[in-house]
C-alpha cells in the first residue's frame, strides 16, 4: 500500500443511505478501493454541526452507516472505515487552518451559502441559527482530507466547492510554513445527482422520495408503485413520454448497473423495448412498475445478503471500525509530526 495514492471520502452518520448515495459516490468508492490506500470516514463530529442537541441520533447511526458501507462492497481488506471523533489530530489541524480562512470566504462557499439560506428560512435572517461549527464545516473537512495526506476525494457535485476550498487552504499553508501538503483532487461519479421517486431533482431523506439500501423487497415494491409517471397518460393504452417518467428513469439507471455487473447488454436491449412500448401505448404503468420492482430487487439482492451477514456478526463490524480507526490514527500522527515541525511547534520532539 506504500506506493499507492491515498483516497479519502466519507459521510455523516445522520440516517440511512439511499440509491442517490449509491450511484452518486458509493459504487465509485467500491471500484476504486483496490487501486488506492483507501480511508472511508464516518464523520460523527461533523454530524454534530446539525445535531449537537441529539447525540444519541448520531451515535445510533454510526453502526447503520458502517453496515451500509459493508453491504455495498466496501471491503476492509482494502478500505479503512474509521471514526472521525477518534482522530484528535484532525481537530488540532482544524484549529491551525481556521487562522487561514476568513469568515467572508466561508460565507462565499456556494454549498455553505445555500445551506445557510436554508437555515435562515428556519431561524430568520439574523443568522442566529448558524453556529461557528456549521460555518467552519469546510475547514474541518479540509483537515480530514489533509491529515491523512489525501490525493483523491470521490465526492458529489455539491461538494466540489469544499474541495476547492481545501486546495486554497493547502496553498496558503504551504506558502507560509513550507511544503507540507499535496493539493487533493476531486473525483466525480458518472451519476452525481439521482432524481427522487417523486420527480424531484434530488433523492433526499428530507423529501421522503428515496429508496434506501436497507429497504426490504416489500418496501421497495410499495415505493415504486407510488412513483411518478407521465401525468398525461390517463388510460392504460394511452401513449406516454418516458423522458418525464420516473419509472423509466430508474429502469435506465438499474439496467446500466445490472449489465455492468453481468457483462451483458441484456437489460439495455430490453430498455429499447420499454421505451418503444411506452411511447406507443402498448405498455401499462402498473406492468412497467412491476418489472422495475423485479429489476431493482435483483440489483439490491447482494447488498441485502452482505448486510444480513454483518448484522448477524456485530462484533466483526466493531473490529473493522476499530482497526480502520487505528490505521487512520497512525497515519494522522505521522502527518501531525510533520505539521508541527514546519510550524515550529515541535518543542520537545526529537
Amino acid at each position: 500500500m506504500e506506493n499507492k495514492k491515498i483516497l479519502i471520502t466519507g459521510d455523516r452518520p445522520t440516517g440511512k443511505l439511499h440509491l442517490g448515495h449509491y450511484f452518486g459516490s458509493l459504487q465509485n468508492r467500491v471500484k476504486m478501493q483496490k487501486d488506492y490506500e483507501t480511508y472511508i470516514l464516518i464523520a460523527d463530529v461533523q454530524a454534530l454541526t446539525d445535531n449537537f442537541d441529539d447525540p444519541d441520533k448520531v451515535r445510533a447511526n454510526v453502526k447503520e452507516l458502517a453496515l451500509d458501507y459493508l453491504s455495498v462492497g466496501i471491503d476492509p481488506k482494502y478500505s479503512n472505515i474509521y471514526l472521525q471523533s477518534l482522530i484528535p489530530e484532525t481537530a488540532e489541524l482544524t484549529v491551525y487552518y481556521s487562522n487561514l480562512v476568513s469568515v467572508a470566504r466561508l460565507y462565499r462557499n456556494p454549498t455553505t451559502k445555500f445551506e445557510s439560506l436554508q437555515k435562515e428560512k428556519i431561524f430568520g435572517s439574523n443568522a442566529e441559527g448558524i453556529t461557528y461549527g456549521f460555518l467552519g464545516y469546510p475547514v474541518s473537512q479540509a483537515a480530514d482530507i489533509t491529515i491523512l495526506d489525501g490525493d483523491v476525494v470521490p465526492v458529489g457535485e455539491d461538494q466540489l466547492p469544499h474541495i476547492e476550498q481545501t486546495r486554497e487552504i493547502v496553498r496558503k499553508f504551504n506558502n507560509i510554513y513550507g511544503e507540507t501538503f499535496k493539493e487533493p483532487d476531486a473525483v466525480l461519479s458518472k451519476n452525481t445527482r439521482i432524481k427522487g421517486l417523486d420527480g424531484n431533482a434530488k433523492m433526499s431523506k428530507s423529501l421522503n422520495n428515496a429508496i434506501y439500501l436497507a429497504d426490504t423487497e416489500e418496501e421497495v415494491s410499495k415505493k415504486i408503485m407510488g412513483a411518478v409517471t407521465d401525468p398525461n397518460k390517463i388510460k392504460k393504452d394511452d401513449p406516454a413520454n418516458p423522458d418525464i417518467c420516473m419509472v423509466y428513469y430508474y429502469h435506465n439507471l438499474i439496467s446500466d448497473k445490472l449489465d455492468e455487473d453481468n457483462n451483458t447488454t441484456k437489460y439495455k436491449d430490453d430498455l429499447k423495448t420499454i421505451c418503444s412500448e411506452c411511447k406507443s401505448g402498448a405498455r401499462g404503468c402498473v406492468a412497467c412498475k412491476r418489472e422495475l420492482i423485479e429489476k431493482m430487487n435483483i440489483m439490491l439482492a447482494p447488498i441485502r445478503q452482505r448486510r444480513k451477514y454483518y448484522e448477524e456478526h456485530p462484533e466483526e463490524v466493531e473490529e473493522i471500525i476499530k482497526q480502520g480507526t487505528a490505521n487512520a490514527k497512525h497515519k494522522a500522527e505521522e502527518t501531525m509530526r510533520r505539521i508541527r515541525k514546519n510550524m515550529k511547534l515541535d518543542y520537545f520532539e526529537k
